[in-house]
This record gives C-alpha cells, structure tokens and sequence, in this order.
C-alpha cells in the first residue's frame, strides 16, 4: 500500500516540473536589406502651348428709337387715248405659196375580185361592177368604190372598198334566210392579208380595178 502511494506522489512531481518548464521562444528571421528605390526619370520638357487670342464680340447696336416709314409710290398718270400715237403698220411679208393640190387617185367602175371555197378547193375570178351585187354561191359582193393609187404615191396598188354578206340561197318550200354581214371595209390588191375576209367556208381578195367595157353598138 506504501508503494503505491510513492508511486503516485512521483508521478504528480513529474507532471509538476513537466509544467513549470519554460518553453523556449519561437527564433525571428533576421530582417531582410530592402532594395534602394529607383528613382523616376525627370519629366521630358516640352515647348509651352500659344494660347489663341480671345475673340471680343463687337458691341451690339441699339436700334433706333424712331423708324422713319419710306415715301410713298406715286402711280404713274393715267394717259389719254387721244395721246398715244399709233404705231407704224408692220413691213409687208412674203405670201405664202399655196400647198399643190394633192393628185387625187383615179377611180374605175369594175372590181376585179378572186373567191375561193376551202371546202371544194374551187376558185372564181369575176367582175364586179360598183354599185351592183354580185353572188358568188352563199356570198353577196357588193362594191362602192374602186380606186388605184395616185402617181405621187410610193406604191402603186388598187384598192376597193366593199361588203360581203352572206346569204344562203332559199329552200324550195322554206322562206329565205336573212342576210349576215361577214365583211365591211376597203381590200388592197397588193396586200390581201391587211384586211382580209374572215368566213369559215370561203376566201375572197381583190385583183385590181379597171375600167368598164363600152357597151357594143348594134350596127342597123
């Protein structure tokens, strides 16, 4: 039992002077010699700036304190008829020369007409008298005017002016059907394609326009 008291009473001295023992100081690093500071270039020197002249504003003018209106317009006199002096007649000018009269184009009483039916491929070349109706199976021809060109006309043509109905004959026992208009207007012999006749079945143009045959005279 002693011993273990021994024991333990050695163990709390130990701990005792295990406190008590100073702990020694941390050592600090010795300070570090700093570089010597550089110093700054000088600043470059440089010419001084001119500053510009102030501009002074010249003095505003006071407006006048009395505004003197301008005179009036006088209008100009009125001046008598009777004062005024005619003025001279112009020159005499040169007349002018009438324009020649236009060469008229020369007229013929025959129309000289070519038909053709698409159908059977016939063709007919007839006289056509002016003024005179003239059948040609369904077609009615009927010619007012027949003229060639006059001889100060580049062209030298023939042209008819005509109409062109068509009219089927009648039927023994029916009554006859009323005409159809199927052209109207002038045709020209050196152009038929100008103004043609448009019919389904037949084809016409003109060939050129003379003039009509003497009547024979019976001898007695």
């Amino acid at each position: 039992m002693a011993r273990v008291r021994t024991i333990a009473v050695l163990l709390v001295l130990s701990a005792t002077s295990a406190v008590a023992q100073p702990v020694p100081a941390p050592s600090s690093p010795s300070p570090t010699p700093l570089a010597p500071p550089v110093s700054a270039a000088p600043p470059a020197t440089s010419a001084p700036v001119p500053t510009p002249p102030a501009i002074i504003a010249p003095p505003e003018e006071a407006p006048p304190v009395k505004v003197i209106a301008p005179p009036p317009v006088v209008a100009p006199p009125v001046i008598d008829e009777k004062e005024v002096t005619a003025a001279p007649p112009p020159k005499a000018t040169v007349a002018v020369k009438p324009a020649e009269a236009a060469i008229k184009r020369a007229r013929y009483d025959v129309a000289v007409i070519h038909a053709l039916d698409k159908i059977s491929a016939e063709s007919i070349r007839f006289e056509a008298a002016v003024g005179r109706p003239v059948r040609y199976k369904n077609l009615v021809f009927t010619v007012k005017a027949c003229e060639r060109s006059a001889g100060d006309e580049a062209v030298e043509d023939a042209m008819a002016y005509m109409t062109v109905e068509s009219q089927p004959r009648s039927a023994p026992g029916k009554p006859t059907p009323p005409p159809r208009q199927t052209f109207r207007g002038w045709m020209f012999a050196s152009s038929p394609g100008l103004h043609p006749l448009q019919h389904p079945v037949y084809d016409a143009w003109l060939i050129t326009c003379r003039a009509a045959a003497p009547v024979p005279v019976a001898a007695r």
